[in-house]
């Protein structure tokens, strides 16, 4: 097929390359460039602590040898190492970390200190208890016995954390669930530095006889704090469990993650574009910037944020995500050819007519956009032949290089049949013929960019799905289907 075009023919490529010659062999055969379907996508690369490992694709590019790589693809909302662009840019709220040993008291007393037990000391007792009634949670809480009342002197019977590394000026909470024996209960909290010194109060909170949470946020005074319980001043019995001493943790403002989110950007496309500059030539630079129904740049309200590998960059940086995608792929290398790719062009004229106007919208603004993308994961069933042939006009009439560049065709579709009968296999191969007559015929030889066929073999297409579709010029053996003979059709 590479040598009935005069424009280049590509396949899109796994790591199947490597280890099966009959895939690798019709890959060299008939095409003359390679997309890499997954190896060169965000997911692939980055790892959840940010570090890149180039171990496959650096593999899958030296196997790939003389032939031109189409580089696929550097800003997408899907396929990407999500769980670290979130926590890098303060999207994922990291959980605060418990600071106490022991905060359960499951330990017995382990990780507290008595301070003060009465006047005189040991006039009250400071022990656990296990009985199921006096507890909150677990097995044991604090059990706290004050026969004598110290008004105005809650520090007379005082308890106290471990010392916890805290910064000046960060907030911190204390929680505890408490209860007491009889009506008329209080306590308070307290805090005190290494030395005793920088003390916080609280003020005194009345308790009831039933298990109550207390919380209390303090902005840090010193390098480290303990919290105390103070709870001389009324006299009664005080069970105490499941304290927390944690830092609180702010969610990052709106511009400090776009901020975040920018770094990321820049330091992941310039790194792919730097390492792999003198294979690959051309590079999808933003992929599927549009959702569908109604027409608009994706945020997370039309594209839902909820998979793993989703984060949708126009939601946080807004429309001009696309802009610094291009200007950093432009800074890496300017000599590249630069693409948008989007699908269901075909089908969709207002996702069309949108894509355009975003297009010169952005070139409007310096981005380097040297072509479109139109993918055509296409079918049986919902074929627009006017429709690819109102998209080719019109792509055509930007002046950009267009590429067709993820070309199937879904023949089976639940036929009843339920495989590829000669008769789907010859209507997939005259779609096929129709495809790439209409790319020759509407786009000028100036600037076909090329068509790339979304696989080489049936069996391993993303549309396979155990043999329920076969949607490629190959068979599952290597042998060349009508689609084939549609395909050079097409050409000639």
């Amino acid at each position: 097929m590479k040598d009935a075009a005069d424009f280049p023919v590509g396949a899109a490529v796994s790591s199947t390359f490597i280890t099966d010659a009959g895939y690798s062999g019709a890959a060299k055969r008939d095409f003359d460039a390679v997309t890499f379907e997954y190896l060169m996508k965000h997911g692939a690369i980055v790892q959840d602590n940010g570090a890149m490992n180039f171990t496959n694709t650096d593999a899958l590019v030296t196997a790939i040898g003389a032939q031109d790589i189409f580089g696929h693809t550097l800003i997408w909302h899907q396929n990407q190492n999500a769980t670290y662009l979130k926590n890098f840019a303060g999207i994922t709220i990291p959980a605060a970390v418990e600071q106490l040993t022991n905060p359960g008291f499951e330990s017995g007393l382990t990780g507290w200190s008595v301070f003060n037990s009465g006047n005189p000391a040991g006039t009250s007792t400071i022990t656990t208890t296990t009985v199921p009634a006096e507890l909150h949670g677990g097995t044991t809480a604090m059990k706290v016995i004050n026969p004598i009342g110290y008004p105005g002197s809650q520090w007379r019977v005082q308890i106290a954390s471990i010392l916890v590394p805290t910064t000046v000026g960060t907030q911190y909470t204390f929680s505890y669930w408490i209860k007491a024996a009889a009506a008329g209960g209080t306590v308070r909290l307290s805090t005190a530095d290494q030395a005793g010194g920088n003390a916080q109060y609280q003020g005194d909170q009345a308790i009831g006889t039933t298990y109550a949470q207390i919380t209390w946020t303090i902005t840090a005074n010193s390098a480290q704090t303990r919290f105390l319980f103070d709870m001389g001043q009324s006299a009664n019995t005080y069970y105490v469990d499941d304290a927390s001493f944690k830092q609180v943790i702010v969610a990052p403002g709106g511009a400090a993650v776009a901020a975040q989110l920018d770094v990321a950007m820049g330091n992941w496309i310039t790194t792919m574009v730097n390492r792999y500059k003198t294979k690959v030539r051309a590079w999808d630079v933003v992929n599927e910037p549009f959702a569908e129904g109604p027409v608009a740049i994706r945020n997370n309200t039309n594209t839902s944020p909820s998979p793993a590998d989703v984060l949708v960059w126009s939601n946080y940086l807004g429309r001009d995500f696309a802009l610094k995608a291009f200007n950093y792929a432009k800074a890496a290398d300017p000599t590249a050819d630069l693409y948008i790719n989007e699908y269901n062009l075909e089908t969709n004229p207002a996702k069309l007519d949108s894509l355009i106007a975003y297009v010169n919208e952005l070139k409007g603004k310096g981005a380097k956009i040297d072509g479109i993308g139109t993918q055509m994961h296409i079918g049986r069933t919902n074929i627009n032949f006017a429709g690819i042939e109102a998209m080719m006009k019109k792509l055509a009439a930007t002046g950009l290089k267009i590429r067709v560049s993820e070309l199937d065709v879904k023949a089976v579709q639940g036929s009843a049949a339920g495989k590829l009968t000669a008769e789907l296999a010859a209507f997939q191969a005259e779609i096929y013929r129709y495809v790439v007559n209409s790319y020759v015929k509407n786009i000028p030889a100036a600037q076909r960019a090329g068509i790339t066929v979304w696989g080489v073999n049936d069996k391993n297409s993303w549309l396979y799905n155990g043999g329920t579709e076969y949607p490629l010029l190959y068979d599952n053996d290597y042998n060349k289907k009508p689609a084939y003979a549609g395909f050079l059709l097409g050409l000639k």
